[in-house]
């Protein structure tokens, strides 16, 4: 990173991390009904603690995790790490917009940090000069967020789904600049009902001519996000046998299986809430209700 020498070093150092820990993440079924994905074990690893190690060992000791979803559950991290934490009520009615609007007065020379991800090594850095989101590139469709940039790597466009294209993943930076750019466009349309289902990404690309932003590029194999139980079996091979979930545990009693030959796990949304999920096993397909704690065949 070139550094803007006419402005000085410090005016690049971090000043703290936001982590959004929030949200539902309700395509990780069924384990998600029972516990946070970020609390979720990874490689022998809490994926929110190893995040926050990270961060700590780049000297960002700045830290506030934004809770909603079983909260109560993220609190121990409070005592352990010395992080702050901050509550957002409207999780349920209100996309990811609503966790940067809790903490808009704290945002500055930011790192915006999603709870589930894992990197492979240590991605954060103590001085940053530009805002950035970071990316990796897939080939061949993909259905993720395209990114298109000038040839200095200033983010001129972003559309969903493309062919052989860098794709947004994993952590993003804001400057003081940036910060304080997005808290007062954040501020004059938080109130309107069509801001409600907005990512803040979302937000970003609708008023990209304001917000300048670079890409961060990271090699293949550096940034997972899990989406669902599936791609974690694939990083971490001991969920094919050992899920933790107790839900699963009772699928495999009542249907007399593994948990292994239980996979295609999606959710089954009904007016914007998750009531259970859908799985494959033997090539058929069933479903799982939380609040009957029932399985049935797809067709019954």
């Amino acid at each position: 990173m070139n550094y803007r020498s006419e402005k000085g070093i410090s005016n690049y150092k971090v000043d703290n991390a936001i982590i959004m820990a929030a949200g539902f993440s309700s395509r990780f079924a069924p384990i998600s009904y029972e516990y946070p994905k970020a609390l979720i074990d990874v490689k022998g690893e809490v994926l929110i603690e190893r995040q926050i190690r990270q961060l700590l060992e780049a000297g960002i000791n700045d830290i506030t995790i934004v809770v909603g979803y079983k909260k109560e559950l993220f609190y121990y991290l409070k005592d352990k790490y010395k992080v702050n934490i901050v509550d957002n009520p409207d999780y349920k009615e209100r996309n990811n917009n609503s966790t940067l609007y809790r903490v808009k007065d704290i945002l500055s020379n930011t790192y915006i940090c999603s709870a589930d991800n894992y990197f492979l090594t240590n991605v954060f850095e103590p001085y940053v000069a530009d805002s950035y989101y970071s990316a990796v590139y897939q080939k061949g469709y993909t259905n993720e967020w395209c990114i298109n940039t000038d040839l200095d790597g200033l983010i001129t466009g972003v559309s969903i789904g493309g062919f052989d294209s860098w794709v947004m993943l994993g952590h993003a930076f804001f400057t003081k600049e940036f910060s304080n750019k997005f808290v007062d466009i954040l501020n004059n349309i938080y109130d309107k009902e069509e801001t409600k289902p907005l990512l803040w990404e979302s937000i970003y690309v609708k008023h990209i001519n304001q917000l300048p932003m670079y890409i961060r590029k990271y090699q293949e194999n550096m940034i997972f996000e899990f989406d669902t139980l599936d791609e974690l079996r694939i990083f971490d091979n001991t969920y094919y046998d050992n899920t933790g979930s107790k839900i699963i545990k009772q699928i495999c009693q009542e249907l007399n299986c593994r948990e292994r030959e239980i996979v295609d796990t999606n959710p089954i949304n009904i007016e914007g809430e998750t009531v259970g999920f859908k799985f494959m096993l033997n090539n058929l397909c069933y479903k799982y209700l939380y609040s009957e704690k029932k399985i049935l065949k797809e067709e019954e």
